[in-house]
């Protein structure tokens, strides 16, 4: 199952990136095309520059860089949300545990009793 979710998560990176790459090659296609440069088609699909800051650079006309990036990640570290369906889910699953559980050490007994 882990390697099938890998592949999964490899191809559709695989095509975000080639769609990303193919704006690209439309807007410059459509530079070429009309013969000047107009400024409606100057922006880039993505664009990344390296800095003295970090990284930064624009994917689809956003500007994002690595301290943006940085605060996003510690603002939802920073969330506690309750998901009802995580919870639901974590109680269902030790209500399972419980029930395997002594249904195997009834089995179990009920073998040892039968053994003597």
């Amino acid at each position: 199952m882990k390697r099938f979710m890998v592949k999964c998560l490899f191809i559709s990176l695989v095509l975000f990136l080639g769609v990303l790459l193919g704006m690209q090659q439309a807007n410059e296609g459509m530079r070429k095309m009309k013969g000047y440069d107009d400024p409606a088609f100057s922006g880039q699909a993505f664009h990344v520059a390296e800095t003295t800051e970090g990284i930064n650079g624009t994917i689809l006309g956003h500007q994002v860089n690595s301290q943006d990036m940085k605060e996003k990640q510690e603002k939802l570290e920073g969330i506690k949300a309750y998901n009802v369906f995580s919870s639901a889910g974590k109680k269902l699953a030790d209500g399972m545990s419980g029930m395997m559980s002594g249904i195997f050490n009834k089995v179990q007994d009920k073998i040892e009793e039968d053994e003597e």
